[in-house]
């Protein structure tokens, strides 16, 4: 694609980036055949090589972003099956960041949108607050049809019920089981703890049992993945340095072997970190550091080698690849291959390289295309008729677990099942 930016602009780094990505970009249209809000809404504008057009014209004419481009992008999932379909290695996941953060410095939205983004960026990142708010918002279930179309699928998300705090998500160390592989770190997260604890559970279980050291590190907290993709820029760099700083101290303590995060959604950003501080004296060889040790954890097992099932597992299994996890990470075959390990029978879902509609909290945002996104999942679940879903994304699971007739549980709550674990709460 041509581009036609200044000099003076090209010295913006971020400009300069954008454009290299922009000029990668051949017009082929591959990727409207993947993108789910194309395949849905039928409107080039709402494909990929729509939104790079959009976005080309805004930053070249270094214009504020008006109503158009604003609504076109914020229908963007940043699921990037885009990226996994386009044979010219087209960045558009850098690229619409960019464009978010654009539109957070240049865009005055109405009064109720910047009020709930600014609501959502805060209590996602809190556990304590976010805790509360779910509580609240179970409260309110029964007067969630009067209430605006944001804040009725917020109440409705609301759990019938929240677990307890979990003793894992405080800082510590827990030991390896038998002879000492690896020492990681895990990422507890912020929304996950809160609800499904169990998830880091079984984590450090399943790891433990498979000799890795498993570090807790103090200081480490939200990954900024939810602020970063509303395209606020600070408040996700402010939360990424947080991150890092803790993680150095281990690596640069006992040192780290690897660092693990079991929600997807955040392994893709943490990976990403190199990315972020490219341009920060301070945080570049740091975050260069932090982001070549993120791990999915089926990475990491899949390395080590799965110990045998000790029951056997004769359960269908219907895997749902998470879009940043098959997407973003490029991670693919593992937890599928780690499931079969296990036992279980394995189906692939007929639509797996689309969306379920999730994606972080764009089913807050724009709740009538992600109802459709995840009611079109679920439907093609159920036609295999499994006994469980398995993923790797908190945000798939809080989504589909409302739609599918199959219980959702996290991929690892599984894996630990199988080699000595509990059953998942989920199956109970």
């Amino acid at each position: 694609m041509q581009t036609r930016f200044s000099e003076a602009q090209l010295a913006d780094p971020d400009i300069r980036d954008s454009e290299a990505i922009l000029r990668a970009c051949v017009h082929c249209g591959f990727c409207t055949a993947t993108c789910p809000t194309y395949t849905l809404l039928g409107d080039e504008l709402d494909s990929p090589r729509g939104r790079i057009y959009l976005i080309k014209e805004m930053l070249e004419n270094g214009r504020p972003a008006t109503e158009r481009e604003v609504r076109h992008i914020d229908r963007c999932l940043s699921c990037m099956s885009c990226m996994t379909t386009c044979p010219s290695g087209v960045h558009y996941g850098h690229l619409v960041d960019h464009a978010r953060v654009w539109i957070e410095k240049t865009y005055n939205r109405p009064l109720p949108d910047r009020l709930i983004r600014a609501l959502l960026a805060w209590l996602t990142a809190r556990p304590a607050m976010f805790r509360l708010a779910t509580g609240l918002g179970r409260l309110a279930k029964p007067l969630a049809g009067l209430l605006p179309a944001r804040m009725a699928a917020m109440v409705r998300m609301s759990p019938a019920s929240l677990p307890a705090a979990s003793a894992i998500d405080r800082p510590q160390t827990v030991a390896a089981q038998g002879t000492r592989r690896l020492r990681v770190a895990m990422l507890s997260g912020c929304v996950q703890p809160v609800l499904s604890p169990q998830i880091n559970e079984a984590t450090a279980r399943l790891l433990t049992r498979h000799g890795c050291e498993v570090v807790v590190a103090r200081g480490a907290g939200c990954c900024g993945a939810l602020s970063h993709h509303l395209g606020k820029e600070d408040p996700a760099k402010t939360m990424a340095r947080a991150n890092i700083d803790a993680w150095m101290a281990e690596i640069e303590g006992a040192g780290l072997d690897a660092i693990v995060i079991n929600a997807s959604g955040c392994g893709v950003v943490v990976k990403d970190y190199g990315h972020m501080f490219r341009e920060d004296p301070a945080y570049a060889a740091k975050a260069a550091r932090v982001a070549a040790l993120a791990r999915d954890p089926t990475e990491l097992l899949e390395e080590l080698g799965l110990m045998a099932p000790v029951r056997p597992m004769d359960l269908s299994v219907a895997y749902h690849p998470a879009c940043p996890l098959q997407h973003g990470q490029r991670v693919r075959e593992a937890p599928k291959a780690l499931l079969r390990a296990a036992g279980f029978e394995v189906r692939e879902i007929a639509d797996a390289h689309l969306c379920c509609g999730s994606a972080g909290i764009y089913n807050i945002l724009q709740p009538k295309i992600a109802g459709e996104l995840g009611a079109r999942k679920a439907a093609n679940i159920d036609k295999l008729g499994v006994a469980v879903v398995a993923t790797g994304n908190i945000g798939c699971i809080t989504q589909l677990n409302a739609l599918a007739d199959a219980p959702v549980v996290h991929t690892l709550e599984l894996l630990d099942w199988a080699t000595g674990g509990p059953k998942p709460v989920g199956l109970n």
